[in-house]
Formats: structure tokens, sequence, C-alpha cells
């Protein structure tokens, strides 16, 4: 069973572009817009790009592994409806699987597991979830 409802996973399968926060080695936190996907077989967020894995970001994650993703948008201005997803977990610092991303793409990537998911915009009445490990 996912961690995420079957709105929440089509919301981030129409989405291309999140933003990570990573924490830096001086407890400084880092956010950037970040290329993912949503990798149904592993339930989790999976996270590439150009130059990826001589980024800060990597850098941050394979020292630290906590990190927050969000993805938002606006569903209409009018009415104002905002929507999103927020995925607090760890990274998991992997070799391989960016070139699915496209060409171009690092090899390396993160697979964000997640711990605990807030979505807004996406159902009326989701909760904040901590998904249990």
């Amino acid at each position: 069973m996912s961690a995420f409802t079957d709105a929440e996973i089509a919301y981030l399968s129409g989405q291309r572009l999140g933003r990570l926060a990573t924490v830096g080695p001086t407890g400084q936190p880092h956010v950037v817009p970040v290329g993912f996907r949503y990798n149904p077989e592993h339930d989790t967020i999976d996270i590439g790009g150009h130059g990826f894995a001589q980024s800060r970001k990597f850098a941050h994650a394979k020292a630290n592994p906590r990190v927050a993703f969000v993805v938002d948008d606006l569903a209409s201005v009018s009415p104002w409806r905002p929507r999103g997803i927020e995925i607090r977990g760890k990274a998991e610092v992997l070799a391989s699987g960016g070139e699915r991303f496209g060409r171009g793409y690092d090899p390396e990537i993160f697979r964000v597991r997640p711990q605990r998911i807030v979505s807004w915009g996406i159902e009326p009445t989701r909760p904040a979830v901590t998904v249990p490990r």
C-alpha cells in the first residue's frame, strides 16, 4: 500500500519541478529547484539532474540524509486555489537511476523515502500523515 493517496500520486505524476531542502554542515538550510519523478515501484520521490553529483545538495544529502521536498502550484487564480504537497524523509543516495530522467542527466540520484506527508488543495479531507516505518 502506498504512503500517498491516488490523488497525490496523480498530482505528483503531472508535475516535473519541485523544491528540495537540505541541511549544510553548519546547519544552514539550502533550498533549490529540482527535477523529480514519483517512483511507484519503491513508493518514493526520485530526484536527479544535470551535474547532480557535483552539486551542493548532493554533498549535503550524503552527509545528512534528512530532507524536505515540496511541489506546489495554483490550480486556479479565480478563485484562488493553491495546491501542493510536502514530503519529509530521508534521501538515499544512489549511484544509478538518473539516466531514466532523460539524456544528459547524471546517473546519481536521491531516492526520498517519505516519513511525513502534508498536502493541501489536492484532497479536501487529507490530514497530515506520518508514514509508519
